[in-house]
């Protein structure tokens, strides 16, 4: 009986190859691009859920606001102090490490014999974060690898790098030309879904400051184990006590801050916090393409279910000789759904295959590593197995339960049309169908928009031609030498430094005391040292006063720290969270973090962060302690021998050091990476989603006219023209499009103008979108099936009813 479904099962489908193919087709699409969302989204969940510890470890986020804050303010990086006072305070935590992203400003240049090159994947830790973090270790003990000054850390593929077949162990790394790093340690290559990616971990000794607990001048990232059992929140309100005490003094009204624990599995896709070690994920978008995978999939299953429905009136008579012939309903239900499992898992293999084939330009795409190798294999057999079924039963069920219920006398009076119900859900599925399809048209389009608006914003810094040099330890006398010889150059428009990236500034400070304020101030604010031509070499304009002097400059070089006079340049927001105008603000003394000056200018409000969040208050301040980047603005007239050149000064200064440079636009668009990939993926999916629509419309053309050759014969032979018959078979597919326009337009664009909201500057969603989308379906559908209407038109009436 079983072998017997089976073979009525393939001549069925052998006899019928457009309709298989199409099914088989547009299942193998549907599965294909689920498993690769599917294995997007499981690495992207498992971020961190490697460590051992995963469930007890935390990370100390640090949050403030004043009353000029429209919102409280998250950081990531915290002071030295918390770690070692915490762990001392609070029982509940079993160990605690801060980390330090050492080449945060710029390359480490690392040497082995005549091996160099620029590493930016080094981080240095306390010694117990190998305790805390369960990297796996090759070499060395994970306990002791970090407990003298100046020890090392390397992953495997660095052991490679430099020391080839060579035991690593005990050898030196020269790190910067200065620093002797001893390799006490060789881990296993960190995985691509750690917040924490690394390619070196040296010891937090050898900083300075790692002797100090101090409460502000936040730099490191600070991580606690807790203990098993620890009520989190308890523990979190115990940890504020303790620091609204510590700071009872320095308490003003309208400021606060306090600390929160950010569960790590949490802190990659759920984090509003500033300041991380790599760009965080969205579980927004996570939501966003796992409804794509399961929409996909259902659209494939929607194809097949509307095509064997469709065909319906083809195998009536089939059904009712098999009903006289004694086969029971449940036995036509088998021999259905056999068919419609054959079909899966035809499609089953061939959407593994597509996945598997899609995996290394999807990686690219995405940004991550993915393939079937994420998958734990007993997990992956279960979801193949699962999705089998699923679809067996989605795209299977109905169909088998409705051709099953055929009435035999009926069927062999060759009355059978597949009844109005059945033409009914058809309708309805194609109209869902295209909802999906014109919903994703119009929310590619929009989001398109939103990052072309990103792009051509004005942002009020000019970041065209700017060429980027990571800097971070240069002394000023260098930075002045090189910047002296950069200027002799031809396309060398201007040269300046700064502490931080124009495009993404990062330092917190606070301004305490202000001319006209009575009393202590806390008013948080952004601040940037900079070099004295930073405003003119960026373009940023000044609307009242004037920009650093050579005298400005001059007072602080020649000055010690606690007897300069600085100058100040703010911007808008910050005059008026000062209470004052940008004229009346030329001249105030201000005190900030203990530097006393004067206002010189006022700019207007320009982005130095993420057009998702507004501009707040910043100043800019000449001091040349540590400057992090050079900004060297060309004429972009001869871009590559603009970079030789100062490749070539590079040499003459740092012959050991490699060059390395990018663009202001790239640190750009660093910011909007998530954007990015997500509207990518979008515009990818949504091309999909049209082509299986496309499909399934296309069959359904191939039965509606194989039904209606009759007519068409007779309207022909009373004469009606090709484009009449072909307006006739048209329209009927071109109403449900305009129907699912109507539908998804106003969809697409509630959820898309929520989306909107997370940015502070964003694009107007425009009437024309929805035009746009809705002529596009219009068209999409009608080159689908125009084809068949055509050929039906201009098929022999003759033949068609002599046939018939």
């Amino acid at each position: 009986m079983i072998k017997n479904y089976f073979k009525t099962a393939w001549r069925n489908l052998t006899q019928n190859k457009v309709t298989s193919f199409i099914s088989i087709a547009g299942l193998a699409v549907g599965i294909g691009c689920f498993l690769l969302l599917s294995t997007y989204l499981l690495n992207e969940l498992r971020y961190d859920r490697f460590n051992v510890n995963a469930d007890r470890i935390v990370r100390l986020i640090q949050n403030s606001h004043s009353s000029t804050d429209n919102e409280d303010k998250s950081i990531a990086v915290t002071p030295t102090g918390p770690v070692p006072v915490f762990k001392q305070e609070f029982s509940e935590i079993a160990d605690g490490a801060r980390i330090y992203n050492y080449t945060d400003g710029r390359p480490a240049a690392v040497q082995y014999g005549d091996k160099l090159f620029n590493e930016r994947g080094m981080l240095l830790a306390d010694e117990s974060f190998f305790k805390i973090f369960s990297f796996k270790f090759l070499e060395g003990n994970p306990a002791t690898s970090l407990s003298r000054v100046e020890s090392i850390v390397i992953t495997q593929s660095i052991a490679k790098k430099y020391f080839g077949n060579e035991d690593p162990m005990g050898k030196v790394l020269k790190v910067n030309t200065k620093r002797n790093m001893l390799v006490t340690g060789v881990i296993e290559d960190v995985p691509a879904y750690s917040q924490l990616k690394f390619d070196m971990m040296g010891t937090y000794a050898m900083l300075d400051r790692s002797k100090t607990r101090q409460w502000d001048s936040s730099n490191d990232y600070s991580y606690f184990l807790l203990k098993a059992g620890t009520n989190q929140q308890a523990l979190e309100k115990s940890i504020n006590a303790y620091i609204d005490n510590l700071n009872k003094a320095d308490q003003h009204s309208g400021y606060r801050s306090w600390f929160t624990l950010e569960p790590l599995t949490k802190t990659h896709l759920y984090s509003k916090a500033g300041d991380n070690l790599e760009p965080t994920g969205n579980i927004k978008y996570i939501y966003i393409l796992g409804s794509i995978a399961v929409i996909l999939l259902l659209l494939a299953c929607i194809n097949f279910l509307n095509l064997v429905t469709a065909k319906s009136i083809e195998r009536a008579h089939e059904i009712g000789v098999r009903k006289v012939m004694g086969a029971l309903r449940g036995q036509l239900f088998v021999q259905f759904i056999t068919e419609a499992g054959i079909i899966t898992f035809a499609s089953l293999i061939g959407g593994v295959l597509l996945a598997w084939a899609c995996f290394p330009g999807f990686s690219n795409f995405t940004g991550s590593h993915l393939g079937f190798h994420i998958w734990n294999i007993s997990w992956l057999v279960t979801a193949l197995l699962a999705l089998f079924v699923a679809v067996t039963l989605i795209a299977g069920t109905y169909p088998s339960l409705y051709l099953s219920a055929f009435k035999p006398i009926v069927t062999l009076k060759g009355r059978a049309t597949g009844g109005s119900g059945g033409s009914l859900l058809r309708k309805s599925l194609v109209v869902f169908q295209f909802s999906v399809s014109v919903f994703f048209i119009i929310s590619t389009i929009i989001a398109g928009r939103q990052l072309q608006f990103i792009q051509n914003l004005d942002t009020g810094i000019n970041r065209d031609q700017v060429m980027v040099l990571d800097i971070g330890g240069m002394s000023f006398d260098k930075i002045k030498a090189f910047k002296d010889q950069l200027m002799q150059q031809a396309g060398i428009k201007d040269v300046s430094a700064s502490y931080d990236s124009p495009v993404n500034v990062r330092g917190g400070y606070a301004i305490n005391a202000a001319d006209g304020k009575p009393g202590k101030l806390v008013i948080p604010i952004t601040a940037i040292p900079v070099e004295r031509n930073f405003v003119n070499a960026l373009g940023i304009k000044i609307i009242a006063g004037h920009n650093f002097t050579l005298a400005d400059e001059k007072q602080i070089l020649d000055t010690s720290f606690t007897k300069r006079k600085y100058s100040f340049i703010i911007n808008m927001a910050a005059a008026k969270a000062l209470g004052y105008t940008a004229d009346n603000a030329i001249g105030k003394r201000i005190t900030m973090a203990n530097r006393i000056g004067e206002i010189r200018a006022v700019t207007p409000d320009f982005n130095f962060v993420s057009l998702h969040k507004e501009v707040g208050p910043i100043v800019l301040f000449p001091e040349y302690d540590y400057f992090g980047k050079l900004l060297i603005k060309t004429s972009g007239t001869d871009m590559a021998g603009n970079v030789a050149g100062v490749q070539k000064v590079w040499k003459s200064f740092y012959p050991n050091v490699p060059f390395e440079s990018h663009f202001l636009d790239q640190e750009y668009e660093e910011l909007y990476k998530t954007e990015q990939r997500t509207g990518g993926i979008l515009t990818v999916f949504t091309m999909v989603t049209i082509f299986i629509s496309c499909l399934g419309l296309f069959g359904l053309a191939v039965f509606s006219t194989r039904q209606r050759v009759r007519e068409v014969g007779i309207r022909k032979v009373l004469g009606a023209g090709v484009l009449n018959i072909v307006g006739l078979i048209s329209s009927d597919f071109l109403k449900l499009v305009l129907l699912s326009v109507v539908i998804a337009s106003p969809v697409a664009y509630l959820v898309m103008n929520k989306w909107l909201q997370d940015f502070v500057y964003r694009a107007n969603i425009q009437w024309w979108v929805f035009v746009l989308s809705g002529g596009l379906a219009v068209l999409i559908a009608f080159l689908t099936v125009s084809y068949q209407s055509v050929r039906a038109a201009m098929a022999n009436p003759v033949k068609s009813l002599k046939s018939e």
